[in-house]
């Protein structure tokens, strides 16, 4: 009997005089419908303030999650549902847990992808405007973008702390920032000075090594004869993908140990289509199967450039300008274009007769990760944040922590010891944070705010000073330059905990748990490390839980260009935020790419469909069950078999969720629920619970007790992953008698070792296997699951006991008259791995 055929009988039980006390359960919906119940909790939630951290509190643990301020981007796409349903899986389990949790939400606002957006939208740059009304555009599109994304937030369930909302755009956040850039300069740690930066010529600014992509492309490799200055006629043949930079040549290089070259270290070579020369130099950095083992040195071409001309102290010639034309040391080549610049070069190299051939190659180049122009390397003056020498400090506290999984933490150490320079934090942009800076306009002495003044804006205030401090003049100008958005965000660990407002701050610093992507593990948590150890010579964060990025049905990273893209709130629409959810819980293991499929969501829609109806069974059936009653229980085999099970499946989840293991979890969760309460156990116990005058009183309590109990742990243990539709059952059948407002701040389950029975386990086992394999012979006989069977032959020769005592539910489950169990050996279908053959007669 299915359940939707049962609730007749369950109305005429719990009118029957075998049910004793009050009625405590609800009626449940016969459908579930999940718009109601999603939209229902996320709006009382609200109302139920559970989210809401208790500054107060001092009777529970503290755990503070680093949420990461996404950067608004528009619609909520499914890397954002994976991501926050990772933070809000913890979240929960946490306060189950009994802590006191911080869940905050920020906005990470500034930098480049906004600015190039409005003018791409606007079709204009950002010199065309007035910088207030180019920064009010920006922050128009960002809150455009905010509600978006928030709107898909509150759909997923998110239990966020919204008291905790903060835009990093906002002058309160611009004060920590700029806070934090004061303090830092004090301690020595932020300087200015002109080095070699990675440059966006597109959009005008210098950017961090993170924000450069690395991308494949063809290019071409030109071979060129670069000629002795000796009037000898000879030439070295030199390889290069970058003949524009020929002007820029400051050096021929080649490995000493490189007997082709060896005669000519030391020497001057003229530099092709240039009236100069240079010398050459010999270095063991030179790979001697690259190209033809010799190279020009150029100013800067790459960053191998940089290491040799600073190693061998080069000159620099400033080739490129920073709107990427050629600039006047390019002779005849100057006001063009980079790629305009390498055409010209290569056809006078042929008509000159110096380039000997070209061949396409694969290569890798860098470009700007907002606009994917090419990034140039320029010298200019900016800001830099001493990052290079906390590199010892990064690793040791990367590997004195856990990392969710485990080997991402190398990640952050190999990126840490792989950068060549440090942070460079300024931008020339509009839209950021400003640097609390101004410079004497008479004697250029620089005046760093003072941590009162801020917020402040230099480009239109000035400090507050009379006169400079060295030469008395009372004018000064403001710095220009703003900083990199990566100074407003690596700061949130200590934000969230309240710095520098709050004096017990510390209270929640560092966070409990740092949540990141695997594409962001270079930026932010590497930012937030340096960024914390320079200010409070501690790290910010006790644990890093990484998630993988999304992938499309074609196995590549979820795009819209690739058109394998699947926007979330369709998702979400169509399918409810607990499918979606166990979609990005079980997808793969943390920190795996995961691939988005929408027969996993559908999947987990069956399953929430499943576990309503198997509570709406049960709900039913235990309509005027009192479960405050006590009252003797005769637990028979499957009873014991299912509780002991579930302490199991208890510790499996517990340890799960621990380890941040949420595919784990989800899959123990899933797979016990469908197979072995709803397949076997629930099926079982119907006719226990149909017909209590038959079996007795208090077997028919131990059956109600057992599914009770066991359906409430399983609702403890789904509530972090689908808290919605675990939520709804919860309050239909368990609020007045577990006490608890909500589920969601109900007491995690703890595993009780008493409870596990091994030997029940493999009792119940038997009997199950006993149950699937005549399920199977009905099955192969084409008969229905429900095919009454006149006589069972059990034949168990070391098992008979067991199986006797299983007979009532085997036979009350499917449909058999009569049971006969023969202790010996026997004929017939063998029951999986045991020594057991049934020979059914229907």
């Amino acid at each position: 009997m299915g359940y939707g055929n049962v609730f007749r009988c369950c109305l005429s039980l719990a009118k029957s005089k075998h049910y004793i006390g009050m009625i405590y359960m609800q009626a449940m919906p016969k459908d579930y419908n999940f718009i109601e119940i999603e939209q229902k909790w996320q709006a009382k939630w609200e109302e139920m303030d559970i989210y809401h951290y208790d500054w107060n509190d001092k009777s529970r643990p503290s755990y503070s999650i680093d949420t990461p301020p996404p950067y608004p981007s528009g619609e909520l796409h499914m890397g954002n549902v994976l991501n926050w349903t990772y933070f809000d899986m913890v979240a929960r389990y946490r306060r189950m847990r009994g802590f006191n949790v911080l869940f905050p939400q920020g906005w990470d606002c500034h930098g480049l992808g906004i600015e190039i957006q409005v003018e791409k939208a606007n079709n204009i740059r950002k010199r065309d405007l007035a910088p207030d009304q180019f920064r009010g555009m920006c922050m128009a599109l960002v809150e455009k973008y905010i509600a978006m994304m928030k709107e898909g937030i509150l759909k997923l369930g998110a239990s966020i702390d919204w008291t905790t909302e903060y835009r990093t755009m906002d002058p309160d956040y611009w004060r920590r920032t700029q806070l934090s850039f004061i303090l830092l300069h004090q301690k020595g740690y932020m300087y200015q000075g002109t080095h070699p930066v990675n440059w966006c010529p597109r959009d005008e600014t210098a950017i961090a090594d993170a924000e450069v992509d690395h991308i494949k492309k063809e290019g071409s490799l030109h071979y060129i004869k670069f000629h002795l200055a000796d009037s000898s006629g000879e030439y070295l043949l030199i390889a290069t993908s970058r003949p524009e930079f020929i002007p820029a040549c400051v050096a021929v290089e080649v490995n000493p140990n490189d007997e082709r070259y060896t005669q000519y270290i030391g020497k001057k070579i003229s530099v092709p289509l240039m009236n100069r020369e240079v010398t050459i130099i010999a270095d063991e950095a030179v790979d001697p199967k690259f190209g033809t083992g010799a190279m020009q040195i150029c100013t800067y071409g790459d960053k191998e450039d940089v290491k040799t001309v600073i190693k061998h102290k080069l000159p620099v010639i400033r080739l490129i300008q920073q709107n990427g034309q050629i600039s006047d040391a390019g002779c005849k080549y100057a006001g063009l274009y980079v790629n305009q610049a390498r055409a010209a070069i290569v056809e006078d190299l042929k008509t000159a007769g110096l380039l000997e051939k070209s061949e396409k190659v694969q290569q890798e180049v860098g470009v700007c990760d907002r606009c994917k122009t090419l990034v140039e390397i320029l010298e200019v003056k900016q800001w830099f944040m001493k990052t290079m020498e906390l590199t010892g400090k990064v690793e040791e506290n990367a590997n004195a922590i856990p990392w969710y999984p485990d080997y991402m933490k190398n990640r952050l150490i190999d990126w840490a010891k792989a950068l060549d320079w440090d942070w460079v934090i300024s931008r020339q942009r509009l839209f950021a944070t400003p640097i609390p800076v101004w410079y004497c306009k008479n004697c250029s002495e620089l005046i760093i705010a003072k941590p009162e003044w801020v917020p402040i804006d230099p480009k239109i205030e000035g400090p507050r000073i009379e006169a400079c401090p060295k030469c008395g003049n009372k004018d000064f100008k403001g710095e220009q330059d703003v900083m990199d958005t990566w100074m407003d965000s690596s700061i949130t660990c200590a934000v969230h905990a309240g710095w520098p407002d709050r004096p017990d701050w510390k209270q929640l610093f560092p966070a409990s748990i740092h949540p990141s992507g695997t594409d962001i593990i270079r930026t932010w948590a590497y930012y937030l490390m340096v960024r914390h150890l320079a200010l409070f010579e501690e790290r910010p964060f006790n644990s890093v839980l990484i998630n993988g990025m999304v992938l499309g049905a074609d196995g590549r990273k979820m795009s819209k260009s690739l058109k394998n893209y699947a926007a979330a709130p369709e998702v979400l629409n169509k399918h409810g935020a607990d499918a979606t959810r166990q979609w990005a819980a079980g997808g793969g293991a943390t920190g795996s790419d995961i691939p988005y499929r929408t027969q996993d969501v559908e999947y987990g829609r069956r399953f929430l469909v499943k576990l309503w109806n198997a509570a709406g069974f049960a709900n039913n059936l235990l309509a005027a069950y009192n479960p405050k009653e006590q009252s003797e229980l005769d637990l028979q085999l499957l009873d014991k078999w299912i509780i002991s099970k579930t302490e199991n499946l208890t510790k499996k989840v517990t340890e799960a969720f621990e380890r941040c293991q949420f595919n784990i979890a989800i899959e123990d969760i899933r797979n016990f629920t469908w197979h072995v309460f709803c397949d076997f156990y629930l099926e079982a116990i119907k006719d226990r619970l149909y017909r209590p005058d038959v079996y007795g009183k208090t077997n028919t309590a131990a059956a109600q007790r057992t599914l009770y109990e066991v359906l409430y742990r399983l609702l403890q243990l789904f509530a972090p992953i689908a808290p919605h539709l675990t939520e709804e059952i919860y309050q239909h059948m368990y609020q007045d008698s577990k006490g608890y407002q909500s589920i969601q701040v109900s007491p995690w389950p703890q595993f009780n070792p008493t409870n596990v029975d091994e030997n029940a386990e493999h009792n119940g086992d038997l009997i199950t296997a006993i149950m699937s394999e005549i399920r199977r012979d009905k099955a192969e006989k084409k008969l229905a699951l429900n095919a009454p069977i006149k006589n069972l032959v059990i034949y168990a020769k070391d098992d008979a006991v067991v199986i006797r005592q299983g007979t009532i539910d085997i036979a009350a489950t499917l449909k058999i008259e009569n049971i006969t169990v023969q202790q010996e050996e026997g004929e017939g279908r063998q029951v999986a791995q045991y020594q057991v053959y049934i020979k059914p007669q229907y």
